[in-house]
């Protein structure tokens, strides 16, 4: 449970979005961004002087159609692709057309389980399982046997329900570093709240930093721990709200 917030002008905010801003959904495409979710945030942006971003396993992409019209400062791809405050994209160096044959056969594993989704975002392959979890084991088998094939340049990223194959070109961490060394963001007190695994390197970067960790559910440790997305709304509430106690 959080002991304190980050409410004071001092702090910069880091939000990882499903299962931390938004409850999970049946898949991926069936999740919703309410009204009331917009207007916290951007009052949240307002209190803290811009210094929020997103640091999604989504692509920027799906980032932006979820929460248009505002196109916030985002981390996409766990790290691979970024916009910084200022409207800046930043993709790291991959190769596309490497993952063609990972994606056929991902595609095929995907066919024989059925509930089994590929999503594919470009630079990265994800099988969510989340209605069909069952598969988990036939399908760590299947996903690390592509991997490898693909070298030490690809790793497999877990997450809730979801299996991803992704560059190792950059993470979570890469992108709360690049966002921490530039404006609004430099000089303040880092928070990331996150859910999942593909968060804990991130915890660790915010943590070096001076920060603070906050893990949403049980899934991983961090310094602070709250139960669910309805608790980090009112977590953003008091932030918007402008008090000014800090941890």
């Amino acid at each position: 449970m959080m002991t304190a917030s980050p409410t004071s002008h001092h702090w910069c905010l880091f939000l990882d979005v499903d299962g931390t801003l938004l409850d999970f959904a049946a898949t991926p495409e069936s999740v919703r961004v309410d009204q009331s979710l917009h207007q916290l945030l951007l009052k949240t942006r307002e209190r803290l002087r811009g210094a929020v971003a997103l640091i999604s396993g989504r692509s920027l992409a799906q980032l932006d159609r979820m929460f248009a019209p505002t196109l916030w400062p985002a981390a996409g791809l766990h790290g691979l692709e970024r916009r910084d405050a200022d409207g800046r994209t930043h993709r790291a160096r991959t190769d596309e057309s490497v993952l063609a044959d990972a994606r056929l056969a991902l595609a095929a594993v995907a066919a024989a389980a059925p509930g089994v989704i590929l999503e594919d975002k470009g630079l990265a392959l994800a099988l969510h399982y989340r209605r069909a979890p069952g598969f988990e084991q036939h399908l760590r088998r299947e996903v690390g046997v592509i991997a490898r094939r693909l070298g030490e340049r690809y790793h497999v990223q877990e997450g809730s329900r979801v299996l991803e194959l992704k560059p190792a070109a950059a993470t979570k961490a890469d992108a709360i570093r690049a966002f921490m060394a530039e404006e609004p963001f430099a000089g303040r007190r880092p928070m990331f709240v996150g859910d999942d695994l593909t968060d804990l390197d991130g915890f660790a970067a915010v943590e070096r930093l001076g920060g603070l960790s906050v893990a949403v559910g049980n899934r991983v440790n961090a310094m602070e721990r709250v139960s669910s997305p309805r608790d980090v709304r009112a977590l953003l509430a008091e932030v918007s709200q402008g008090r000014e106690d800090t941890p």
